[in-house]
């Protein structure tokens, strides 16, 4: 895999669009310990693929528990009933807090020899408090280089319960966590009791969710007192699906409440078992247009298009909560955020780390133990470089700084591989600036298209190629171009690669092949038929990409980029489509019969017009282009011209 050292954003102009998150990070590494440790066989679905979640897959799977992948985001897991069938492992942990703190629980209370280790950051991150608590048990747990920190030696032990068993909550919600997923491997009722404060508790819930779902109860007093009954043990739920990730839904509401947006997340809503989706009430403070349903999340820019500045208590919602740090920079007045001392014992220390980034950008910051004060400058610093500690959060946070209309770099940033992959991808799906080409066929919005891109630097998306492809496709199939099922599903797993300019079926070139006459009219067909134009609407969206996409089409700015930075209606008489048409027709050696292609151009623009979804029809906010008595230089400068009237116009 490519290892990049510095991404830089180009100055991004605003957000709007849909993304569909990646897994909870703190659910997946949950869930794939409860199904190791239960009793039958357990099929988690959309599960996170991550540095993290390997990093637990890959210690299950030296303990002897069968952990099967059948899908990237779906694995199967044979539980082993709370022994884990190895007794002796050298278990390496990377920097997932989420999986070594729970899994260090569970091996000691199981008994065997092991050792874990981590990164050198890892080493850094304090397990002391949830040491000391499991010795409580009769554990027998050695620090092999500093004193409350990994690496850990377990050498089993006799296991015996005191009448309570405390623990500090105010490092981290991890170390509860850990004891009461643990607490069942030991068949006698336990009792947790905290010594101080519990922090963030919306994590302590989804344990306590989770936990229930693979059948243990636990009994809880307030936030004080836990209390685990005998005799119970984890059974499957056989099946189990992971909801998106709340923490990461942050950066993309943020993202629609500075940019404008509209910008909605799909795989959690009010619906969630977890805390972080009260990152939207934070927005929705702070003057942001917010919507939930259960599943789903949207949020837009104020009507009044300004944040306001806040005063906040953050400790519900510590890793959502860098997301606001960089969203101050976009407030009306100096901005606080307060309780989130869990930040200094994180991938990195976040509060120094994230003032010293922000200074960067031109902010007054002050720091204290749990605090962190913003003050934004009139203007964000350009060109900045940001640093980001190996801390995926510092990364996916500063991007949206973006969004001041500034080049930012970030430094190291494939660190957002620990739980979000493609985040910048993700990210270019809804920011990155679009040049919408719409208009009938043969009208040179592809020719045009094609050099306005160039002349920008941006990607092209020739849209009709996808409705070509699944056409021909489709036909050497021997599908029916009328079989709408039959068709979708060729679109949706449309093997289609774009390279140096030629189009890949598979390994077959394609380029010619697609533009015949017959391929043309087949595409057409296929394109009214609502299944296909579903199928093939996620895949158009995904070449929206840094620095920027030109995409040509019959419904770019109504349908597929509705937010477009600028929208173009390009279009010409159809007697001179018809003469564009035979000429390059002529030119390619083919026969031709100028008549019918003129009447094959006036059927295809009333099939256009009339189907039921998305008619080609000029978007309101659209500018129209006669072509008709244009040469293609001529076009392209027309166009070159809107697009930076209307991308000045968005950006005031």
């Amino acid at each position: 895999m490519l290892i990049m050292k510095t991404l830089t954003l180009p100055p991004l102009q605003g957000a709007n669009g849909t993304i569909r998150l990646p897994g909870s990070k703190s659910i997946s590494n949950r869930v794939l310990l409860l199904a190791a440790l239960a009793q039958g066989v357990c099929e988690i679905r959309d599960l996170l693929d991550s540095d993290d979640t390997r990093v637990m897959v890959g210690a299950l799977r030296q303990l002897g528990v069968t952990v099967e992948s059948l899908a990237p985001d779906v694995v199967r897991v044979t539980g082993c009933g709370g022994e884990f069938p190895l007794r002796d492992a050298d278990l390496f942990m990377g920097n997932a807090g989420t999986a070594i703190r729970p899994l260090t629980a569970a091996l000691a209370l199981t008994g065997g020899h092991y050792r874990l280790s981590g990164v050198a950051r890892m080493h850094e991150r304090p397990i002391g408090d949830l040491v000391d608590s499991l010795r409580q048990f009769g554990a027998v747990i050695d620090y092999q280089e500093t004193e409350g920190y990994p690496p850990l030696a377990l050498k089993g032990g006799e296991i015996r319960l005191p009448e309570v068993i405390t623990v500090r909550g105010d490092v981290s919600s991890q170390f509860l966590t850990a004891l009461l997923i643990a607490a069942p491997l030991s068949g006698q009722r336990t009792v947790i009791e905290m010594s101080s404060e519990l922090i963030s508790k919306p994590y302590v819930e989804i344990t306590l969710n989770l936990m229930a779902r693979f059948g243990v109860s636990v009994e809880r007093e307030d936030w004080t007192r836990f209390v685990v009954l005998a005799g119970q043990a984890y059974r499957s739920p056989e099946v189990i699906y992971v909801e998106g990730d709340a923490s990461s839904a942050s950066y993309f509401l943020a993202a629609g409440a500075i940019g404008g947006g509209p910008v909605r997340v799909e795989g959690v809503g009010k619906a969630s078992i977890q805390g972080d989706v009260r990152f939207a009430e934070a927005l929705a403070a702070l003057g942001a247009r917010v919507s939930l349903g259960d599943n789903w999340m949207e949020a837009s820019g104020p009507a009044d298009g300004k944040l306001r500045a806040f005063d906040l208590d953050l400790n519900h919602i510590p890793d959502a909560a860098m997301t606001l740090a960089v969203v101050a920079l976009f407030a009306d007045g100096p901005c606080t955020l307060r309780n989130i001392a869990s930040w200094r014992v994180k991938e990195t220390d976040r509060i120094a780390a994230m003032a010293k980034e922000l200074r960067k950008l031109g902010a007054t910051v002050e720091q204290g133990t749990d605090t962190i004060a913003v003050s934004p400058a009139p203007t964000c610093g350009n060109g900045v470089a940001i640093d980001t500690y190996d801390d995926h959060r510092m990364a996916m946070c500063f991007s949206l700084a973006a969004l001041a209309g500034v080049s930012v770099t970030i430094n190291e940033p494939d660190c957002v591989a620990k739980t979000f992959p493609d985040y910048f991808d993700r990210f270019a799906e809804v920011t990155a600036p679009v040049i919408a080409i719409d208009g009938p066929s043969a009208s040179g919005k592809g020719t045009v298209a094609e050099r306005v891109a160039a002349r920008l630097g941006y990607h092209y998306l020739d849209s009709g190629s996808l409705y070509r492809l699944t056409a021909l496709a489709a036909t050497r199939s021997g599908i029916a171009l009328d079989n709408e099922a039959s068709v979708a599903g060729i679109a949706a797993a449309l093997p289609a690669r774009f390279k140096e300019g030629r189009i890949w079926l598979n390994d077959d070139d394609v380029t010619d092949a697609i533009r015949t006459e017959a391929i043309s009219a087949g595409a057409s067909k296929v394109a009214v038929l609502p299944a296909v134009r579903a199928a093939l609407l996620a895949r158009q969206r995904a070449y929206r990409r840094f620095p920027g996409l030109v995409a040509d089409g019959r419904d770019m700015g109504s349908v597929v980029f509705p937010g477009a930075n600028a929208k173009v209606f390009l279009t010409a008489s159809a007697e001179a489509r018809a003469e564009r048409r035979y000429k390059q027709l002529i030119a390619k050696g083919m026969a031709a019969n100028i008549h019918a292609l003129l009447q094959d151009l006036q059927e295809r623009d009333a099939r256009d017009a009339q189907r039921s979804v998305a008619p080609l029809a000029q978007c309101a906010d659209a500018e129209r282009v006669d072509t008709t008595h244009l040469d293609i230089d001529a076009a392209v400068g027309a166009v070159m011209e809107i697009v930076q009237r209307q991308s000045a116009g968005k950006n005031k």
